[in-house]
């Protein structure tokens, strides 16, 4: 059996195994621990497996991880994000669609002390879908809102997104979050841009809110918002500036925001343990998954599969362009059936080949790939986002949700497509970084 078959069944073992619902990181290792005993030697697999978790483990950017996730937690626990709703709903209550404006800007905000797209659905669903409920919102709106505005999470630094997209390609981890700043902004922007609209063309969805706030009381609600601008400019303004790297960073924000927990008296041993238990619990989760993505590679190394499909794809007799087009069309086919990380660990050993070979800027593609991973939160049937929305509120449908997200997919098609038509919106910020 020659080394390209032996990859093509294994694929297909893989993807037969995933469909009959195995975790996917302990799936990638097995089929490639076969794989690489089939096409080298049994003596050359076993050591592998271990090998690779143990270099994963203790690769020092992994610790960003559990830092970005705890920085999340403690935003949350501060009640950092309550603040940061109520600021902006003064600011746009009377704005069409005013607080899924305010909700979407809060989102962005959480996004910049925050890596989990989860946490933030979660903490947002709790306060602002009772809010616009309680101003007859439109269920499909409301939910909506939430669920794509939890996808920032994913692209504005700290970025779980770019970082495992940084350990799977050996790409700086801090050109990759400084890249996601404008892009996050943008997308936020188109996000308002969908809610006018919608709620222009129906006033239905979201009733005009009567109460009125006056300038001064929109000047002292912007207190809710300095220390989410304090700890960003310190995590990425370090970054940016190279005084710091990603993971002291890391260390610095999760230490500022614990500061401010404590400031504000809101600490307790319960959200402590809680905040901590989560960084574990997802930091284990993607260790197994990136150990489980770089033992699988090596048996598509072996197979040759990578490098035969980058010859085969810079061979056609088409433009670079349309290859990109087949490969985001692939990750919207994908992210109906596998979540974000798992989508992308599964994904960038063939494509990633791909895409440097058609010559594209590797942090540029990192944008690219992460706006993707974040559509999948929010598609069907398997939607993380929408999943834990719909166990914040109980007595919304999930095909609801759903179809309240599905307007926001258009916006990341659009920004998709502004990043690939002037590459400077993801590259500009990365390009002036100091060293």
């Amino acid at each position: 059996m020659s080394p390209i078959l032996a990859g093509i069944i294994g694929s297909a073992l893989l993807v037969f195994f995933l469909f009959l619902g195995m975790p996917i990181a302990f799936v990638m290792m097995f089929v490639g621990f076969l794989g690489i005993g089939y096409l080298a030697s049994i003596n050359a697999a076993l050591p592998v497996v271990a090998k690779t978790i143990y270099e994963t483990a203790s690769y020092y950017p992994y610790t960003i991880i559990p830092l970005f996730i705890l920085m999340g937690g403690f935003a949350g626990n501060a009640g950092i994000t309550r603040e940061l709703y109520e600021t902006f709903d003064k600011w746009f209550r009377r704005l069409p669609g005013g607080l899924s404006i305010a909700t979407i800007t809060t989102c962005a905000f959480f996004a910049a002390l925050s890596g989990s797209s989860v946490a933030a659905s979660a903490a947002m669903g709790t306060i602002a879908i009772p809010e616009m409920r309680r101003f007859n919102y439109s269920p499909k709106l409301a939910v909506g809102t939430v669920a794509a505005g939890g996808t920032l999470s994913f692209l504005i630094p700290p970025s779980l997104g770019f970082v495992i997209y940084g350990m799977l390609t050996e790409q700086s981890i801090g050109k990759l979050l400084i890249s996601g700043i404008i892009p996050g902004i943008l997308l936020s922007s188109t996000f308002i841009l969908i809610i006018v609209f919608m709620v222009r063309k129906n006033p239905g969805l979201a009733p005009s809110n009567p109460e009125g706030v006056s300038f001064k009381e929109k000047l002292l609600a912007l207190k809710g918002v300095w220390e989410t601008i304090i700890v960003f400019m310190i995590v990425m303004g370090g970054i940016y500036l190279g005084f710091i790297n990603p993971t002291e960073a890391g260390a610095i924000g999760a230490l500022a925001l614990f500061v401010i927990i404590l400031l504000k008296r809101r600490l307790t041993l319960q959200n402590l343990f809680a905040s901590l238990f989560e960084a574990a619990r997802i930091s284990v989760l993607v260790l197994f998954l990136v150990a489980g993505a770089n033992v699988f590679s090596y048996f598509l190394a072996l197979s040759t599969i990578p490098m035969a499909v980058s010859s085969w794809m810079g061979g056609l007799e088409v433009s670079r362009y349309v290859v990109l087009a087949i490969i985001i069309s692939i990750y919207l086919v994908l992210g109906c059936f596998l979540d974000a990380i798992s989508m992308m660990v599964l994904t960038l050993p063939v494509i990633f080949p791909v895409v440097k070979a058609l010559g594209f800027d590797p942090i540029w593609f990192g944008v690219v790939c992460v706006i993707m991973m974040e559509a999948g939160l929010i598609t069907p049937p398997v939607g993380l986002n929408v999943y834990t929305l719909a166990g914040v509120v109980k007595d919304v449908p999930m095909q609801t949700i759903f179809r309240g997200a599905a307007p926001f997919l258009l916006s990341m098609i659009a920004v998709v497509i502004l990043i690939t038509l002037f590459p400077e919106i993801a590259l500009f910020l990365p390009s002036m970084m100091g060293r």
